[in-house]
């Protein structure tokens, strides 16, 4: 599914609360800031992410479902801009009758890469939110992109899942993706005072070596208060540690070698 120029990431964690939606969000922000020209895409039925950047999915007729669901629908018309180098493609609950309604199509696993084929070329960097589960929407957006980002929190139940959902992406790269890869694994909701914390991140990192991404997303209320605010954390509080620590991943992201990741042509604009 290669895209040319165009880098797709996947953020991906079949647990809730593991800061899929927050990471989501503020590495978009961050991309956009950098002038990557950047689409970040709601898969999640809780449309937690469409609202917190300031669009009321709940009052819209038209979102991502109706895109995905419509093979005649102008996905332009989804399309948000919210600032120079930032869009949206907002979701609602109706994208929740989605899961059943895949199950009848035709190639069900590549209906988001098509819905995305007509603009995917228009941007440097396109950043799925997925639903907390491995569901056909997941499925989706493992096939649409390039790679898998995977929130985690700092505790050692969660490398557990964190093994399985490696599996999900072992399994839809020998299937139906072959250029699907393990972006990284970021560790999120970290507090520094605590021991437990800082063991399971070293494990982390002897386990899965540099798939662990070096930013660390520290616990904090900024997140939740930039949220209510329908902002990223970028735009509502630029001097925060949380922002600079998604700012270090997005730079993290931008400097690897466009050989090290499928589609792309040349070096990324405002490296």
């Amino acid at each position: 599914m290669t895209w040319d120029g165009t880098r797709t990431l996947a953020i991906v964690n079949q647990k809730g609360g593991v800061g899929k939606t927050t990471t989501a969000i503020n590495l978009s922000a961050a991309l956009a800031e950098i002038e990557q020209k950047t689409l970040v895409v709601d898969l999640d039925p809780q449309g937690a992410l469409s609202v917190g950047l300031g669009i009321e999915g709940a009052s819209l007729e038209d979102t991502v479902y109706t895109a995905m669901m419509d093979p005649e629908f102008d996905i332009n018309r989804v399309v948000y801009p919210l600032g120079p180098f930032l869009d949206a493609i907002p979701s609602n609950i109706e994208l929740a009758s989605a899961e059943m309604e895949l199950i009848a199509e035709i190639r069900r696993e590549y209906i988001l890469q098509r819905m995305l084929d007509p603009i995917a070329g228009g941007y440097d960097y396109i950043v799925i939110d997925c639903p907390p589960s491995l569901g056909l929407l997941t499925i989706n957006a493992l096939t649409a992109c390039h790679e898998g980002v995977i929130p985690m929190q700092c505790e050692y139940f969660a490398m557990r899942g964190i093994r399985m959902l490696l599996q999900a992406i072992d399994w839809i790269k020998a299937r139906v993706n072959n250029e699907l890869e393990l972006g990284g694994i970021l560790v999120t909701m970290y507090s520094t005072g605590t021991n437990h914390h800082r063991e399971v991140l070293e494990e982390l990192r002897s386990v899965f070596g540099t798939k662990v991404f070096k930013a660390v997303i520290q616990k904090s209320i900024r997140f939740a208060e930039a949220s209510v605010a329908s902002q990223s954390l970028v735009e509502y509080a630029p001097g925060h540690k949380g922002t600079q620590s998604y700012r270090a991943l997005a730079q993290e992201i931008v400097e690897q070698s466009p050989a090290e990741w499928p589609g792309a042509k040349a070096k990324p604009r405002g490296v």
